[in-house]
């Protein structure tokens, strides 16, 4: 979502938060902005749109200064305009938020009967001219800016910035995640390390509730309580911020190319030098000790949930709730004290997960995060933390980080499965073995990128497309679509093949590609029945299936996709690769933005 930046430095520091905020970009933005001071004299530019139309706006108009801020903005209140970008300005004061903040109206109104007038349509605005007033009110910045702060209801990361001081920034985190760099006399803000990585390797998370006051020299944190507190300063590793393409044209390619590459480090860590036997962080976890478990995630990852559904109850034989975040929390889920929750993100900062996951605290027996970022908030509020090792990913649409998730959950479902006396320690090893084949039947998968490049060119004239899988590859099918709507703008829809003549198959006709993910499984032959169904009406079958599976299938199909032949238990991870290649190559042929969909952000850190 939005992108912080704030920086305390010894150069002048337009161009470094514009290269700050470029880092940023992955999390989605539709507007941008930039304040400094200079001279004591605090002034801003912003623009509408990608960063390169700011770096315009400031060639014709530079911006002078060694202290700032900048911001990219995904709108929640207000349009996408010049005017409702970040950073706000009121007065000495300028600011800027990720978040919501919810009594905004109140304060408005409050502030409008003081006589400070209202430009903008944002709640942000808002923040500004609270510290306007207090500052007019005879308050420091320091105070003005706690006061604002403790005015505030809702979830943000702010970053303030004043006149006359170019050596101050005042930094505070509640529900949105903010990062303090140190470096040889200069100091930085930022919403994560990714945008620090180049100017610094030294980082402090800040924690709910903390604030910050920044000089040059010095950073001092207070707790929500107003104690001032110690904060652990962590060195970050360059390598894993680094942002490049590495020779492909989007992000998005060289993640899905990525993907043998970060299983094989995901499988290391969670396997025995042998090969033989799992391996979890500290504290480990015992699976005697639960009766159910529930899985709680968004997007992607709640379909990677859905899909460690299958695993989790036929490998293991354990029952599992598996829930969309947001819906979650608020219909007041009864939580047994044998429960174990499984918290799924890729950020680790999603709102409406990490708002489930405390909703579980104090409930359920014990609390797992599963997520790319061990420093997040719901790594940190985790009873435990499994990391996925996918590195950065930089594209919105998840690919690396999804099959990373559903391999690191394959694991723990086996784990399950062993403690619970469901497979023997010789299955164990057979299903491990299984897995360490896995990169190689990935880069076997991608092998298959140009001959799915063509269909995509026949896919991207249509205007609605379906995606059909039984079993586990059913939550596939729902991420597939969910794949091809997100960057490609085509509408897509994923169901249960069972499901097909239950209503879908209305929507059947010759103008509709069907897309059908079908490993020649246990549940092959009822998937081509529904298949031939499909195709009985006029509708125009894409088979992704194995050497075997295409050829059982029959005439009749319009298109191919042939897949190598995999266990039953690695098909989704295998058969997200075609799905994921899919939406890209269609995406690329439409002309489309695939790296930054219009509309989404990488980490949803509001409600």
């Amino acid at each position: 979502m939005c992108g912080i930046v704030g920086v305390l430095g010894k150069h002048e520091v337009a161009p470094i938060l514009v290269e700050a905020l470029k880092r940023l970009e992955y999390r989605g933005y539709d507007s941008a902005g930039i304040a400094t001071v200079n001279n004591g004299v605090l002034d801003r530019r912003r623009a509408v749109g990608k960063l390169v139309n700011l770096s315009d706006e400031l060639v014709h108009n530079p911006l002078a200064g060694k202290s700032g801020i900048g911001h990219t903005r995904w709108a929640t209140h207000g349009a996408p305009t010049v005017i409702n970008a970040h950073p706000h300005k009121a007065g000495p004061v300028a600011v800027v938020h990720n978040g919501i903040v919810e009594n905004f109206r109140e304060l408005r109104e409050m502030l409008a009967t003081k006589g400070y007038k209202f430009v903008t349509e944002t709640d942000t605005e808002t923040v500004a001219l609270l510290a306007q007033s207090f500052v007019d009110a005879g308050k420091s910045p320091v105070d003005a800016a706690n006061a604002t702060i403790d005015a505030l209801t809702g979830a943000f990361a702010l970053c303030f910035l004043f006149d006359g001081q170019d050596d101050l920034l005042i930094a505070a985190r509640k529900g949105s995640p903010l990062a303090i760099g140190h470096g040889d006399g200069e100091m930085f803000v930022g919403s994560d390390a990714i945008a620090l990585a180049p100017m610094t390797d030294q980082v402090t998370y800040l924690e709910e509730g903390d604030r910050a006051i920044l000089t040059r020299t010095s950073v001092e944190i207070f707790d929500e309580s107003g104690a001032q507190v110690q904060r652990t300063r962590r060195e970050i590793k360059i390598d894993a911020t680094r942002i490049e393409k590495a020779g492909h044209k989007h992000y998005m390619s060289k993640e899905i190319f990525e993907q043998p590459t970060v299983i094989s480090e995901a499988l290391n860590y969670y396997m025995s030098a042998d090969g033989a036997s799992l391996i979890l962080p500290e504290p480990g976890i015992d699976f005697t000790k639960y009766d159910r478990i529930v899985m709680v995630a968004c997007g992607t990852a709640f379909y990677a949930c859905f899909t460690a559904k299958y695993w989790f109850e036929q490998i293991a034989k354990v029952p599992v709730e598996v829930d969309i975040a947001s819906e979650f929390r608020y219909r007041e889920a009864p939580i047994s004290p044998r429960t174990l929750a499984i918290y799924v993100s890729q950020s680790g900062e999603t709102a409406d997960t990490l708002a489930a996951l405390r909703y579980t605290a104090g409930k359920a027996e014990t609390i797992i995060t599963v997520t790319n970022s061990s420093e997040s908030s719901m790594a940190r509020e985790s009873d435990m933390s499994l990391p996925i090792l996918a590195g950065v990913e930089v594209g919105v649409a998840s690919t690396k980080a999804f099959s990373c998730q559903l391999t690191v959950l394959l694991m723990l479902a086996l784990k399950a499965a062993q403690d619970r006396g469901v497979l023997s320690e010789d299955e164990i090893k057979t299903q491990l073995s299984a897995l360490r084949s896995l990169p190689g039947l990935l880069n076997l998968a991608l092998d298959q990128s140009s001959a799915i490049s063509d269909v995509s060119a026949l896919l991207a004239e249509s205007s609605d497309v379906l995606f059909l899988g039984r079993g586990a590859m059913y939550p596939l099918a729902l991420e597939g679509a969910l794949k091809l709507k997100e960057i490609s703008y085509i509408h897509a829809e994923g169901y249960a093949s069972g499901e097909l003549k239950h209503g879908p198959i209305a929507l059947v006709d010759q103008n509709t590609p069907i897309i059908v993910l079908a490993p020649r499984d246990k549940l092959f032959e009822k998937t081509v029945s529904n298949m031939q169904e499909v195709m009985a009406r006029g509708g125009k079958v894409l088979l992704i299936s194995d050497e075997q599976g295409l050829k059982e299938a029959g005439d009749g199909v319009w298109q191919t996709i042939q897949m190598p032949t995999v266990p039953d238990a690695l098909a989704p991870i295998l058969y997200a690769v075609p799905a994921q290649l899919l939406a890209y190559h269609t995406a690329v042929a439409k002309g489309t933005d695939v790296d930054q969909p219009r509309n989404l952000a990488k980490s949803v850190t509001v409600e």
